[in-house]
């Protein structure tokens, strides 16, 4: 309808516009033809108005059906819906009235099963930790099932619990051997022989060893315990059968004391905890034995020799001290007896400190260890304050270095003091006896000498 106003509008303005344009001059007949045209353009108009209409209609027709099919299925859901939660509400309360019959059905089967769980859960943590998994692994294994388990356990699983805690406890107390995977400290690993003491250790022919629990693996000690615990490993292995053998026995079963042994210090680390001062300590201390060892081998030589120039008095000989002296007084025979004491006086003089040579240097370094000892203490003493002034005493980890050096010091001045007193003594001693010998052959000769001029 819009489309025939508009080409009648169109129409119109033309016929204007020409009507115009030609001075208005009006021709029927074009006129006509105008209005035949508009009457043909109305009637198909409003047959193309009249099939849409009957096209609206007809989808109107089908949207209708489409609601009334949705209306159908939405009632027919909130039925459903409502079936659905009284079925819920029913299920509640005969899922209710089955537990009431189950926990009645169980009686004390319910605490059983709680008592079971709980032994389970224990048991898994000894086993696992337990040194006979080692030869006996997985035993955990059906333990964990019934700790996990919400129902009821079988007979089956009861009995796979029982033999786990009868097997724990017999093998307890028993000594065996089997052949294991021992992983070595460089990372490589080894079938070897292992004995089981109980629940306390593990051991190779001749060292202790560890289970791991974190990898399930058999590992030696980082460190073997010290000598003589050490040692008892192999004297057990090695004792014949029948013999009585010892064996340290870790009671924390191997978790606390054999771990703990690992960070314990070797001597040879005490010793270089000394520092720079104790390595001084120690030079001196050698120094002193080198000189302890010669002067006692010069000594006992010059006392060896000096024991034969006794022998033969008459023969004198230059290569002794009292030989020297002998010569002295042969050379002075002619002299009197003041001279002569005088002249064997001196000669005694040339020989003392040929004999005692060194033996002072001796003493020195034995009085000079414990002062260096007690500089060594008080360094580390600075040491340990100068620490606590910066990091306070939060971590005792932090002054133990430092009080090592102290006490490690003053420990190896005393060390190298007492041997060098006792060398000292010694040498000293045989000095002294060798001056003795001088001495008392120079008044005997000094004696002679005089009975002699009073004869």
């Amino acid at each position: 309808m819009r489309k025939a106003i508009k080409t009648l509008v169109v129409a119109a303005a033309m016929t204007l516009s020409a009507s115009l344009a030609f001075n208005a001059v009006a021709n029927t007949a074009q006129l006509d033809q105008l209005l035949e045209q508009i009457k043909r353009e109305r009637a198909v108009e409003g047959r193309m108005n009249q099939e849409r209409e009957r096209a609206f209609l007809a989808d109107r027709a089908d949207k209708q059906a489409l609601l009334n099919t949705a209306k159908r299925q939405y009632a027919d859901e909130e039925a459903r819906g409502k079936r659905l939660a009284k079925q819920y509400s029913d299920n509640d309360i005969l899922i209710a009235q089955k537990i009431q019959e189950l926990e009645s059905a169980q009686g004390t089967m319910g605490e059983v099963f709680g008592v079971v769980r709980q032994s389970a859960n224990q048991a898994i943590g000894v086993i696992t930790s337990s040194l006979i998994s080692a030869q006996y692994p997985g035993r955990e294994v059906p333990l964990r099932a019934i700790a996990a388990a919400t129902e009821l356990p079988t007979l089956s699983q009861m009995e796979d619990l029982w033999v786990a805690m009868l097997t724990e406890m017999t093998e307890s107390a028993k000594i065996s051997k089997f052949d294991a995977q021992v992983v070595k400290l460089d990372g490589g690993s080894s079938t070897e022989r292992v004995t089981r003491f109980g629940a306390f250790h593990l051991t190779t022919a001749d060292q202790y060893l560890i289970r791991n629990v974190d990898t399930d693996q058999i590992q030696p000690l980082g460190r073997q315990p010290q000598g003589k615990i050490h040692g008892s490993v192999a004297d057990y292995h090695s004792a014949a059968k029948g013999q009585l053998a010892g064996l340290y026995v870790d009671p924390t079963k191997g978790n606390s004391l054999l771990r703990l042994n690992q960070q314990r210090s070797t001597l040879m680390e005490y010793y270089h905890q000394g520092g720079t001062v104790g390595y001084l300590i120690t030079v001196l201390l050698f120094i002193g034995l080198l000189i302890a060892l010669e002067r006692f081998l010069v000594l006992t030589m010059v006392g060896g020799k000096m024991r034969a120039q006794l022998k033969n008095l008459a023969s004198p000989s230059d290569s002794n001290p009292l030989g020297r002296i002998l010569n002295v007084y042969h050379q002075n025979r002619s002299a009197d007896v003041e001279n002569l004491e005088l002249k064997l006086d001196e000669a005694i003089l040339r020989e003392t400190p040929k004999v005692d040579r060194g033996i002072g240097m001796i003493k020195l370094f034995a009085a000079v260890a414990p002062l260096m000892g007690l500089l060594g203490t008080v360094i580390g003493m600075i040491l340990t304050f100068q620490q606590i002034t910066l990091y306070g005493t939060g971590d005792p980890k932090l002054m133990a270095g430092s009080i090592s050096l102290a006490l490690v010091t003053t420990a190896l001045g005393l060390i190298a003091a007492l041997p060098l007193l006792f060398v000292h003594s010694i040498v000293q001693a045989k000095a002294k006896s060798i001056l003795h010998v001088l001495d008392e052959q120079s008044a005997g000769i000094v004696a002679a000498h005089a009975e002699k001029e009073n004869a």
